[in-house]
């Protein structure tokens, strides 16, 4: 979820923030907060939700294509200061707005028309939820991707622990406890991405898809990425993730005796301890599950975190007060316990987000 957000202030509305057109049989979905890199509201999810609805059924709609307006990126999630003000409120909002966006999430990745998104620049949390379960997902050479939220003392979500999973090796364990911004290469080589296309040819393959079909019209722009720097650093990832435990992780880190390993455990130290072992337990359980129940687990999940610490001080630490120093607790690995992680998966009860139900289905 990083960097996403509650509902919309009473004034707002997803008419501008969501523009919607049709461009010969292409639809085209316009994020349309450049100012916020196009952060997602409740809003523009719920319209989104009714928009993808009514093209799929559309014969006249033969392909769906997502952009960002603005020049800084697709999506950098959302507003997390609306979110820290709503846990300040008791965080009812936020759990509103998580359940019409992982149905939103779904909904993408079960969509049966071609769903492209262009994923150049900032793609950041939510930006992956809309983009990354989609069936053609292209990436640019000014892509930033990549699932921060162990930064701000919450664990990745929108299908994220789902997707990173199933990284070759133990790429996407690196990914999730350390944050890092992901390149087009990483993306692709993370299995975050399909395609690479330079971005300066994006309104030319915009183009292409209103009278195209997609693979026709992808074939044509699509370029060999450059080398994946963290696919070339499978060695010590692999060795140093392999551990479920954390703390044992974060000694294979320190005694692999190589720089960009010394570099992750610094990193992975310096998050909430709470995430990372939450984090680390949600990517291991999502290994078996679907994505509809891995949505659910994320959701249980970020209602524990809501009414917890750690999530709150992360978001005042890097962008409320921007001190930079969040005062976990508790403050090191060694003090969260495994009956600590394990109450972030009990069940919720009727609360369960259940994504096969009429409700969740009706927008």
């Amino acid at each position: 979820m990083t960097e996403e957000t509650t509902a919309a202030s009473p004034a707002a509305g997803p008419a501008d923030e969501v523009l919607f057109e049709r461009r010969g049989h292409l639809g085209v979905i316009t994020l349309n907060r450049p100012k916020a890199v196009n952060a997602l509201t409740l809003g523009m999810v719920g319209a989104m939700l009714e928009q993808l609805t009514a093209w799929a059924d559309d014969d006249g709609v033969a392909t769906v294509l997502v952009h960002g307006a603005g020049d800084r990126g697709l999506c950098a999630g959302g507003d997390i200061v609306a979110i820290y003000q709503d846990m300040l409120a008791g965080g009812k909002e936020a759990a509103g707005f998580w359940q019409n966006e992982y149905r939103l999430n779904a909904l993408i990745a079960g969509y049966p028309k071609p769903y492209v998104a262009f994923m150049d620049g900032l793609v950041l949390g939510g930006g992956v939820g809309i983009s990354a379960h989609g069936s053609v997902r292209i990436v640019t050479e000014r892509t930033r991707s990549g699932m921060p939220e162990t930064t701000i003392g919450f664990v990745p979500d929108v299908g994220g622990t789902l997707l990173l999973s199933r990284s070759p090796g133990e790429a996407g364990t690196h990914a999730a406890l350390t944050g890092a911004h992901l390149s087009g290469a990483d993306a692709l080589f993370l299995g975050l991405a399909d395609h690479y296309v330079a971005s300066g040819n994006l309104p030319a393959l915009a183009a292409a898809l209103e009278t195209e079909t997609a693979d026709a019209a992808v074939e044509r722009f699509a370029e060999k990425p450059p080398a994946s720097v963290l696919g070339g650093q499978r060695d010590w990832i692999d060795s140093c993730y392999a551990s479920d435990d954390a703390e044992d992780i974060l000694r294979r880190l320190r005694s692999f005796h190589g720089e960009a390993a010394s570099e992750a455990a610094d990193t992975i130290e310096a998050k909430s301890p709470t995430a990372v072992k939450v984090a680390l337990e949600s990517l291991r359980r999502a290994r078996t599950l679907t994505l509809e129940e891995a949505l659910a687990q994320e959701y249980r999940v970020g209602l524990r975190f809501l009414a917890g610490a750690d999530f709150r001080e992360g978001i005042r630490a890097q962008v409320v007060d921007k001190d930079r120093n969040p005062q976990w607790k508790p403050a090191s690995l060694h003090e969260v316990s495994a009956a600590d992680v394990e109450r972030f998966f009990e069940p919720l009860g009727d609360r369960e987000l259940n994504l096969h139900s009429k409700e969740a289905r009706n927008v």
